[in-house]
């Protein structure tokens, strides 16, 4: 997938993919733990961003 066909997530989508609350979400993205961008005053999150982070948080698991 390329990024122009990147699918950009909003926060509330991403809360209810993880089934976190809005403030771990935004300390995700604080801690850089969940690649984001901001598009005007819009926050977007790639869906390869949060796959990734899953991803990553299986393999520290393990």
């Amino acid at each position: 997938m390329t990024t122009a066909t990147a699918e950009l997530l909003t926060v509330p989508e991403v809360m209810e993919r993880l089934k976190l609350g809005r403030s771990t979400v935004y300390d995700l993205i604080r801690s850089r733990r969940l690649v984001s961008i901001t598009i005007g005053r819009a926050r977007r999150i790639p869906a390869d961003a949060v796959r990734e982070f899953i991803d990553h948080e299986i393999g520290e698991a393990a």
